[in-house]
């Protein structure tokens, strides 16, 4: 049985093996700090949010600014 390129290899019962698992969609490893993985999860999550600003004024009508109050 092999294992697909993502997945680690199956630990045996001797020892755990330790090789990192990669992202699902790059060969890149998750890891914390400042990473290009770090980065593009943020610019994935910066989308979301942009796109959910343009849904809000387009549903309310009215800019984001002013129906989130920030603005009179």
């Amino acid at each position: 049985m092999s294992s697909s390129p993502n997945q680690p290899p199956a630990s045996s019962a001797s020892g755990a093996t330790t090789t990192p698992t990669t992202s699902a969609t790059t060969n890149d490893v998750p890891d914390f700090g400042w990473s290009a993985y770090a980065e593009r999860v943020n610019g994935r999550f910066a989308m979301v949010g942009f796109a959910a600003v343009l849904v809000i004024e387009a549903l309310s009508g009215d800019s984001f600014l002013h129906w989130a109050g920030l603005v009179p």
